[in-house]
């Protein structure tokens, strides 16, 4: 069945794969081969609209996506849409009785939520336009508080261009039963600014949930962070009762944090989420993992180090990659303090290891979710992704954090066993993707490619030429 789903006007791109992420996880694909929705545009509408035409099996799975969703506002069986509210009378009218009856009953409550996009109308105007629905034969009493039904009015009327978000083609007015809703309280419950314990790159609640959704977290499901840090993503997935596990070079933070009340423990503790099953010193290079183990995790969800907050790092300082000193073993009466030394890890061996790790890992369909550095400076060509044999790529959702650069989180899927055939071929993907990226990757310079000076053009009259705002922002919101 066709449902009109509203979106947030926020992350534009990873709207549509959270909601198809989520969509599997309930269910929507059972007995299909396609893997995906159908979606279309309601008439006259600009691509990046928060009103979106979706279908969707059943009204049960409607409803647990929305309340499941962080960018979902809600989603609605569409009783009525026109231009002009003569025209959403006329669709209203034509709509099967069988369909809108059984909500209209004298023994039921229900509200009516008047909402424009992009403005903020006053209370006498909503008045004006409830008046307008007074066709619709409504018996039962209204309870703005607790409602059996509720039904929204909403509509995109003009708007104005400098306002950043989308233009407005023509006007549509959309008249619908609400199926479910998305629960946006859970941002303010895990924002970082009240966390016990954090590192400067934490990763903010919004996106630790989507990451998490995209990777289809649910209760039961074993997931893993290599680069937990202080824990959020994993929060995040303990908030949908996963079992989770975490693993980061640093010992001094999931060991020590800065007190036995503020660590990676204290942060679980505060939001009352089951502790991780366990918390690693571990490098990414050097997998702690006995030979013969695969196919241990449902998920692995992490944002690598790429050397703009933090750069990445790995086991053995430089004497002992270059061979000055032999491999040591620290002795007993010094371990308790012992901080193993590391040296610069770039980001195309930290990303490669990642995907060996994740196709030995992860267990057949599991999915491997995290993000990926891109530079801005040229785009004229799609960015280069890293692949491997036993993957593929189902989303990429850009987030642009400057002009000059952005992240992409990558959802990936594990399609095919690991063999040692497999792990050759990776490895040779590797090296092609190594020698034909940008010299940045290789180098890990995207610290200075950020935040080297920036070329500003100067005018004839000697002042300085800044590039001006765009009407319609797009992806930056």
């Amino acid at each position: 069945m066709w449902y009109l789903c509203v979106f947030y006007h926020r992350l534009l791109e990873y709207r549509k794969p959270e909601f198809e992420s989520l969509a599997g996880l309930f269910g929507a694909f059972a007995g299909t081969t396609t893997g995906s929705l159908e979606w279309r545009l309601p008439e006259d509408q600009h691509p990046d609209s928060p009103f979106h035409f979706v279908n969707i099996p059943s009204e049960e799975i409607a409803r647990n996506i929305a309340s499941r969703s962080i960018l979902v506002k809600g989603i609605y069986e569409l009783w009525g849409e026109g231009q002009t509210f003569e025209e959403l009378e006329e669709a209203i009218k034509s709509y099967p009785d069988e369909r809108k009856l059984p909500y209209l009953t004298p023994d039921s409550t229900f509200k009516i939520t008047v909402e424009s996009f992009g403005k903020v109308i006053s209370f006498h105007e909503q008045n004006n336009r409830l008046q307008k629905l007074a066709f619709i034969p409504f018996k039962g009493r209204v309870n703005l508080k607790n409602p059996d039904h509720k039904f929204f009015l909403m509509d995109n009327d003009d708007y104005g261009s400098e306002n950043g978000l989308p233009p407005i083609v023509q006007r549509r007015i959309f008249f619908g039963r609400e199926i479910g809703a998305a629960d946006r309280k859970i941002l303010q419950t895990y924002q970082l600014k009240s966390r016990k314990y954090l590192g400067p790159t934490a990763m903010d609640a919004e996106m630790a949930f989507l990451m998490a959704n995209q990777a289809q977290v649910r209760t039961g499901k074993l997931v893993y962070d290599p680069f937990v840090g202080t824990g959020s993503i994993l929060i995040a997935a303990a908030h949908f009762g996963a079992m989770t596990m975490g693993a980061d070079i640093d010992i001094r933070v999931v060991r020590d944090g800065r007190g036995p009340d503020c660590n990676v423990w204290s942060n679980f503790k505060q939001y009352g989420l089951p502790m991780p099953l366990s918390l690693l010193r571990a490098d990414n290079n050097l997998p702690p993992w006995r030979s013969g183990l695969k196919e241990v995790f449902d998920a692995i969800i992490c944002d690598p180090p790429y050397g703009v907050r933090a750069g990445g790092r790995k086991s053995g300082g430089r004497k002992l990659l270059k061979g000055v000193v032999a491999p040591y073993t620290v002795p007993d009466d010094k371990r308790t303090g012992h901080i193993p030394s590391t040296a610069p890890y770039s980001l195309v061996e930290c990303v490669h290891d990642l995907l060996e790790l994740a196709a030995r890992m992860l267990v057949p369909g599991g999915r491997l979710v995290y993000f990926y550095p891109v530079l801005r400076e040229n785009e004229s060509g799609d960015p280069n992704f890293p692949e491997h044999p036993c993957f593929e790529l189902i989303a990429s959702c850009e987030q642009i954090l400057s002009y000059r650069y952005s992240r992409v989180l990558l959802t990936m899927i594990k399609i095919a066993p690991y063999t040692e055939d497999i792990a050759e071929a990776a490895r040779i993907r590797h090296s092609e993707f190594k020698e034909n990226h940008l010299k940045w990757l290789e180098d890990g310079n995207l610290h200075s490619a950020v935040f080297e000076p920036a070329e500003i053009q100067i005018n004839g009259s000697g002042d300085a030429k800044f590039g001006t705002k765009p009407k319609y922002r797009g992806k930056y919101v």
